[in-house]
């Protein structure tokens, strides 16, 4: 059987399995017993992939069968500094896991040549998560958060934008229906103060919970250094109800 490599994002791992993608979502997801279920979000890793920082020899000599057949489903390699020490040219599709199980798979894509919207609110997922808004466009807003040059970076990160409705252009007046988020007043005061004092992010939430509005997903998700961007749009709400049917219903569910 093939080994397969993972960057898991909730939480923070590098894990060798020999499970396919789409299986080693469920496997996250809702696991081999009974137990709580809980979202997915990982990326796949190039099979040849090399690294001296990961001991990854150890680990894939220790992904073998079970005694009945039974294919091995994760053998940690890491849980600390992971996405840091893995190049952006080895990560490839990103893969979303609901609650029960059902996958979906986002392929990198080039950056679009503008976003939509003046404000913005980004989930940030690896290897911290607050709840950041911002006046930043996505690509501006990595280049900005792993800028070395700054009192506070991070070396590299993955973050989602999410939806704001009306308040990505009028955050004082907007009408805002059918977003979920906690404190929606407080989300709307921190985009506001956006324009009032001409700052380009400020903290909505500094310990976001470690689980992602999949109906509330804007542009899509994004990795990056200080150097490149990575993009993984995620589809309209058309595309979904027509092609991902059953996995846009779970995640409206979730």
């Amino acid at each position: 059987m093939d080994a397969f490599l993972y960057l898991s994002l909730i939480p923070e791992s590098l894990v060798v399995s020999m499970l396919p993608p789409a299986e080693f979502g469920t496997y996250l997801a809702t696991g081999t017993k009974k137990r709580a279920r809980e979202q997915a979000i990982y990326f796949e890793i190039e099979k040849d992939f090399q690294s001296d920082y990961f001991d990854l020899a150890t680990a894939k000599q220790s992904c073998v069968p079970h005694p009945d057949g039974q294919p091995k489903h994760s053998i940690y390699v890491s849980t600390y500094r992971v996405l840091e020490h893995i190049p952006l040219e080895a990560m490839g599709s990103l893969w979303l896991a609901t609650r029960d199980g059902r996958t979906l798979q986002l392929g990198q894509q080039s950056l679009p040549q503008q976003f939509e919207g003046k404000y913005h609110l980004y989930q940030e997922l690896c290897p911290v998560h607050p709840l950041i808004a911002s006046v930043l466009d996505p690509v501006k807003f990595c280049k900005f958060i792993t800028n070395p040059n700054v009192s506070l970076y991070i070396p590299k990160i993955c973050f989602v934008e999410l939806e704001l409705g009306g308040m990505a252009e009028n955050p004082a007046s907007a009408r805002v229906e059918d977003l979920p988020y906690e404190h929606l007043d407080h989300v709307r005061d921190c985009l506001a103060e956006l324009a009032a004092r001409e700052k380009t992010t400020k903290t909505v939430n500094r310990i976001q919970p470690e689980r992602t509005p999949f109906r509330c997903i804007k542009s899509g998700f994004f990795v990056g250094d200080g150097d490149t961007v990575l993009c993984y749009p995620f589809p309209s709400v058309e595309d979904m109800e027509k092609h991902h049917h059953d996995w846009w219903r779970s995640a409206a569910l979730s």
